[in-house]
């Protein structure tokens, strides 16, 4: 992730003590350094101390906005008194950024409401709303209504809004790479080209005989396949596992390598099987899990939306994604499940990894050809759930998102396999099968459940139902759905 950039607007009224300005400035720019933000912000002599109160600070500010608007992932509005309602609202209108916006207001002490001290931001702030709501402009709250920016609360909440700010801008911007077809049965992964692009997102495909025509111009000495070689043996315990198919594996992680940089890809969605068994003769569980976990997700089963989903969890959390199947229920416990792959997750939820043949298509294409799976156990821990799709009927994106946890149940199964535990699970899995979501989903090793609905919901504007979701705050357990 690169360095955020935050545009700030220092919301200003002067009917109220300069020194008020003057502190809450000092106040925000600590904050943000502390932090390793950068801000865009007027300079103190640009203006009175730096604030916007009039429609011409509000063109200064608007330009100085404009002329940073490649670099900038969000606006902060901060609030140290009442502030100009309007200016705030214009600035962000001259500038025509599009991006997520954060309102912070101080809080007033009972000992400090004499006139020559009171703020009356939280006034305030209900009035910045109401104006950046009339403009169109959607924008995000912290947790508490008024807060001190040294806080720790606010702190949490300027952490999660970057997140916010970063899934948004890597969505509205992401590149795909589709390689191959979807598995011909699996008409679950189908989805709309033209909606992802309405939307922002761009595909790029490859047909998988170019890809494998593409290998077999590769020698086998190629300084470049000999360093993947490397890597991959880096990668994961081999074993047993023959030279010919880990070479094989190396030339086909050149080829997709070098087809996302020359294209500027994020992400690939591959035809994992059949063709590349049968044609090729190696899985590409353990490539696809290499990308992911250097932070270019690839999902399985050509599934777009799935590495769409994983992608944004990604952004999210700053961590590796992996797309799993929604696979077992266990024994009669309700909230949890088996999840399940063959297996193509990144190394981050395989503690026990190992690369060997994929037990289920080695009994339809042989144990020579099925080299390149991944096998191993997620470790108990947290976890978020993301699934987008293209709702071709309605031309629209919809999503799910949810939080629960990795457990460290029993469980003897092959493959990629975790269990995990999410409160009121039966509920959503009622919501899946009723709106048809496909039987992947994106899942994350943390919790980012209320940032992924943030970014879609409020600033994508994609249809979201976020199931069990409390405020990161609430510790209350309750099936609210907030």
């Amino acid at each position: 992730m690169s360095k955020p950039v935050l545009a700030v607007i220092v919301g200003n009224r002067n009917l109220f003590p300069d020194r008020l300005i003057q502190e809450g400035r000092r106040d925000i720019l600590d904050v943000l350094k502390e932090l390793d933000i950068e801000p865009v912000i007027l300079k103190e002599d640009e203006t009175n101390m730096g604030s916007v109160e009039t429609w011409a600070h509000a063109k200064q500010c608007a330009e100085l906005f404009d002329a940073n608007r490649d670099r900038i992932d969000g606006i902060l509005v901060t609030l140290p008194n009442f502030g100009d309602e309007r200016a705030v609202a214009d600035t962000v209108k001259l500038s025509g950024l599009k991006v997520p916006i954060l309102v912070q207001a101080y809080p007033d002490k009972l000992d400090e409401l004499a006139i020559d001290l009171r703020r009356d931001s939280f006034c305030g702030k209900i009035s910045v709303c109401s104006n950046l709501r009339q403009y169109g402009f959607p924008f995000s709250l912290t947790s508490q209504h008024t807060v001190e920016p040294k806080s720790e609360s606010f702190k949490h909440d300027l952490k999660k809004f970057v997140r916010v700010c970063q899934t948004v801008k890597g969505l509205k911007n992401a590149r795909l790479g589709a390689v191959g077809a979807r598995p011909n049965a699996f008409t679950t992964v189908r989805y709309s080209e033209k909606i992802l692009q309405e939307n922002g997102i761009s595909v790029s495909t490859i047909d998988l005989s170019e890809v494998f025509g593409m290998t077999q111009k590769l020698a086998d000495h190629d300084d470049r396949v000999q360093a993947q070689l490397k890597e991959i043996q880096d990668y994961a315990h081999a074993g047993s596992v023959p030279q010919a198919p880990m070479v094989k594996m190396a030339k086909l992680a050149v080829v997709l390598l070098d087809w996302m940089q020359e294209n500027d890809l994020d992400a690939t969605a591959i035809q994992c099987w059949s063709s590349i068994q049968e044609n090729y003769g190696v899985n590409a569980c353990a490539i696809m899990s290499l990308m992911s976990e250097k932070l270019m997700p690839s999902a399985c089963e050509m599934d777009v939306t799935g590495v769409v989903s994983m992608y944004a969890a990604q952004l999210a959390s700053g961590i590796p994604s992996a797309l799993v199947d929604w696979n077992n229920n266990y024994a009669d416990d309700p909230d949890k499940c088996v999840l399940f792959h063959c297996g193509n997750w990144a190394k981050t939820y395989l503690s026990d990894m190992k690369l060997q043949t994929s037990d289920i298509l080695e009994m339809s294409f042989g144990k020579e050809n099925t080299f390149g799976a991944l096998a191993g156990r997620t470790a108990a821990g947290p976890a978020t759930f993301a699934r987008v799709t293209t709702d071709d009927g309605c031309g629209v994106l919809r999503a799910y998102v949810t939080e629960g946890r990795f457990t460290d149940d029993p469980l003897d199964t092959f493959g990629s396999k975790a269990v995990v535990e999410v409160p009121g699970l039966q509920t959503l899995l009622k919501y899946i099968c009723q709106l048809g979501f496909e039987h992947h989903v994106a899942v994350n090793a943390s919790h980012c459940a209320s940032i992924l609905a943030e970014a879609f919901e409020n600033y994508l504007r994609w249809d979201v139902y976020y199931h069990n979701l409390c405020d990161d705050e609430c510790d209350c357990g309750c099936d609210c759905g907030c």
